[in-house]
């Protein structure tokens, strides 16, 4: 039985790099893409927001003496290099699917249209958006919630390094409380910066839920049956 039928999963740039500090892992990106055509297989249909920050995060726009609009359109080429590589082994396990960009690059992929992107999920691709929202200061965290709400997506999947939204980091504080659930609001007021507030109130006002999650074998597909992974965000 599945729970949900369209999702959107958001992966950060990092964790296409697995254990790397920069590029890509191409066995961690294999790895993923086995747990993306697991669940696509059961017939859940999948699109995916990719950042890339494993090869340029546009929020060190000063350290590199760049303005922050140049430094966040970098960052946006970055997502489709990383998105490219997801839809190549992809389709090398057998999965269809397209990438859709935000600027447009006709030879490398889709415009973004989002009728388009529906339709591609009907026919069961799995379908990968690149390029962020296509404007600068947007984060690809903004990004996802915008597409989720734009395709009409059940959850929001936000792949994380962690088991779901703690009271503080609990790589450095042992004594870290997981919310295993949590409301928009008390997210935002209380600062847990698990994303960015553009994004929490997007979905916020759109009860879109979100479900912060471990990267882990298996989890996206517990979490489409049902089972209860992660922390998840929506109305109290």
């Amino acid at each position: 039985m599945i729970k949900y039928k369209r999702i959107l999963l958001k992966l950060s740039g990092e964790a296409l790099a697995g254990g790397k500090d920069y590029g890509i892992d191409i066995d961690t990106v294999c790895e993923i893409a086995n747990e993306i055509k697991e669940v696509h297989n059961l017939g859940v249909e999948v699109a995916i927001v990719v950042g890339g920050g494993n090869i340029f995060r546009g929020s060190q726009y000063e350290k590199y003496m760049l303005s922050r609009a140049s430094a966040d359109y970098i960052g946006m080429l970055a997502t489709v290099i990383n998105a490219l590589t997801l839809q190549n082994i992809l389709e090398n396990k057998g999965v269809f699917t397209r990438v859709m960009t935000a600027i447009e690059m006709k030879e490398l992929a889709e415009p973004y249209i989002r009728r388009r992107a529906i339709r591609h999920l009907e026919k069961g691709r799995v379908v990968i958006f690149g390029a962020g929202t296509g404007n600068p200061f947007f984060t690809t965290d903004t990004a996802a919630a915008l597409r989720a709400v734009e395709i009409g997506a059940d959850v929001m999947l936000k792949a994380t390094k962690v088991d779901g939204i703690y009271s503080a980091d609990p790589l450095k504080n042992e004594d870290a409380f997981l919310y295993k659930k949590i409301s928009y609001l008390d997210l935002i007021k209380m600062g847990l910066k698990i994303m960015d507030i553009t994004a929490i109130t997007l979905c916020m006002e759109n009860k879109l839920p979100i479900i912060v999650f471990n990267l882990k074998r298996g989890n996206i597909k517990k979490i489409v049956i049902g089972e209860e992974v992660g922390s998840i965000v929506k109305e109290e």
